[in-house]
C-alpha cells in the first residue's frame, strides 16, 4: 500500500486514540470495502492511470487525439486482462519515473530500460521487449558509427539510456527534454547526431523528408518493462501474469509485427517471465 502524509498518520492516530475500540472496528470494515473495491491500490479504481510519452512513435505516441504505440498497446491489451481500462497522460521522459514513484501515475510507459540506477527510483515488470541504440545523423554527415562521435555535438533526451551510453563515453552530450527536441536539433543543423532508440530513431528518419538518416544501430544490453511505485507489488505481480497472457494468446507477436515489421528478434530474448510459448509471426 501507498504511504500516508506524515500529518495524515498522525491525525489518523490521534483521532483512533480517542474514538475508541468500537469505532476502530467499523473503521478496520471500511478498511477492508475500500482494499476490496481497489485492490491493486489504483488512483481511480478500475483505471490504471499511465505515464507516457507523446513523441516518440511507434513505441509511444499521440494519434488523432488517442495514445498509441507498440508499449500502450500492449500495455491496454494486459490491463484488459485483470478488468482495467487504461488512462494514458502525457509527460516527459526525464520527469516519468519520479512522478511514477511519486504516485502520480499508476505505472509508467515509455519503452522503459531496465537499468540498477532506475531501479533505486521504481520497480519493474517483467521485459516485454528489447530494443537498439540508434544512430541518427543528417542526411550529408560523414559520421558512420557510433565511434566516430568524440568532439562531435550529440543531442540525447534527458534521463534515458541513450543519455547514460554518451555520458559514460565522456561525449558531452547536449540534453534536451523531448525526442521533438532532438530531431529539431538535427535538422536545424545544431546537433551532429542523435543517440536515439533505433526504432523512433528510424520512425524519425523516414518522416524528414531525406534530410535524417540512420548511420548506424546497436543492440541494447537490458530489455525494457513497465515501471512501478516501490509499494505497489499487487499491480506489478497482477501486470506480469497479464502480460504472460497476452504473450500467450498472440497479442504480443501481433504487436511486434504491426510495429516493428521485419524486425528479428535476438536469439537469447524471451519476453514476460519465460514460462509461456511466444506464438510465431
Amino acid at each position: 500500500m501507498r504511504f500516508l502524509p506524515a500529518l495524515t498518520r498522525a491525525a489518523a492516530l490521534g483521532v483512533a486514540a480517542v474514538v475508541g475500540a468500537a469505532t476502530l472496528t467499523a473503521c478496520g470494515g471500511e478498511d477492508a470495502s475500500s482494499a476490496a473495491d481497489n485492490p491493486y491500490d489504483l488512483l481511480q479504481p478500475g483505471v490504471l492511470r499511465a505515464g507516457t510519452l507523446t513523441d516518440a512513435p511507434p513505441n509511444v505516441f499521440l494519434k488523432d487525439g488517442t495514445f498509441t504505440g507498440y508499449d500502450n498497446d500492449l500495455l491496454v491489451a494486459a490491463a484488459a486482462k485483470i478488468g482495467l481500462t487504461v488512462e494514458f497522460v502525457g509527460t516527459d521522459f526525464s520527469a516519468l519515473l519520479s512522478q511514477v514513484a511519486n504516485g502520480k501515475f499508476d505505472v509508467g510507459s515509455s519503452s522503459i530500460t531496465i537499468t540498477e540506477a532506475r531501479k533505486k527510483t521504481v520497480d519493474f515488470g517483467n521485459g516485454y521487449d528489447f530494443g537498439y541504440f540508434g544512430l541518427d545523423v543528417s542526411a550529408d554527415s560523414t559520421i558512420t558509427s557510433f565511434d566516430q562521435l568524440a568532439g562531435k555535438r550529440v543531442v540525447v533526451v534527458q534521463g534515458t539510456v541513450q543519455d547514460d551510453y554518451a555520458t559514460g563515453r565522456n561525449l558531452n552530450p547536449v540534453r534536451v527534454p523531448d525526442y521533438n527536441g532532438a530531431i529539431n536539433q538535427l535538422k536545424a543543423g545544431t546537433a551532429d547526431a542523435w543517440i536515439a532508440p533505433a526504432e523512433i530513431g528510424e520512425k524519425s528518419a523516414a518522416d524528414s523528408n531525406g534530410r535524417i538518416r540512420v548511420a548506424a544501430k546497436e543492440l541494447s544490453p537490458a530489455p525494457t518493462a513497465y515501471a512501478f511505485a516501490k509499494d505497489n507489488d499487487a499491480l506489478r505481480e497482477a501486470l506480469d501474469k497479464a502480460l504472460d497472457e497476452v504473450i500467450a494468446d498472440g497479442t504480443w507477436t501481433k504487436l511486434q509485427a504491426q510495429y516493428y515489421p521485419g524486425r528479428p528478434i535476438p536469439a537469447d530474448f524471451t519476453p514476460g517471465s519465460g514460462t509461456v510459448a511466444v506464438p510465431a509471426a
